[in-house]
């Protein structure tokens, strides 16, 4: 007698198993169906990397857009280059770095006072592309009125774009001005602060 209950003690207890595991499936199964139809649709049209054509429009794109930056057209510069969301940028003044970027009218006024008059013409040093993003490492001819000061504006530029849908984001800046080599006491210098 103890072999039987013990078998259907067992077995009851497969059941009430099985129907939990049901139950959890049941609740699971409409969570995991948007993941699988995304994963389905992206095996189905998997977007190619960016071609060579593409990759020296935005280039030029770039470039357009920091010759507008350094004429004080933000209005143009944002325009032309689409921003993300967790953009950062560490400039070439140096200091810390910034995430995402201010729109208010009032950062855009003082961008377009501080850098006027000015253009860039943008050598490519290498480009670096995948599917879903693209780098671009720079230099920056730059001139224009900075500060109020009329200079060239040389920069060092490492762009990093992220592919959204058909378009481009940029997502990275990092630019500095030691396009002409400095000494080890000039860095050590700049180093100190």
């Amino acid at each position: 007698m103890s072999k039987s209950t013990n078998t259907t003690g067992t077995s009851l207890e497969r059941k009430a198993r099985s129907k939990a595991i049901s139950r959890r499936l049941a609740l699971a199964a409409p969570l995991a169906l948007p993941l699988a139809m995304q994963a389905a649709a992206s095996e189905a049209a998997p977007q190619a990397a960016i071609d060579d054509a593409a990759l020296k429009g935005l280039l030029a794109r770039a470039e357009a857009a920091s010759s507008a930056f350094m004429r004080g057209d933000m209005k143009a510069y944002l325009d032309l280059i689409e921003i993300a969301p967790d953009f950062t940028l560490m400039q070439p003044f140096g200091g810390p770095f910034s995430r995402g970027f201010d729109r208010s009218p009032e950062h855009l006024a003082e961008l377009a006072s501080y850098f006027q008059d000015g253009g860039v013409r943008m050598e490519l040093v290498q480009a670096y592309a995948s599917v879903d993003m693209a780098v671009l490492a720079v230099i920056e001819w730059g001139h224009g009125r900075v500060g109020g000061l009329d200079q060239e504006w040389p920069l060092r530029v490492t762009l990093v774009f992220r592919r959204d849908g058909a378009d481009w984001l940029l997502l990275h800046r990092h630019a500095d001005p030691l396009v002409h080599k400095i000494t080890l006491e000039q860095l050590s210098a700049l180093a100190k602060g």
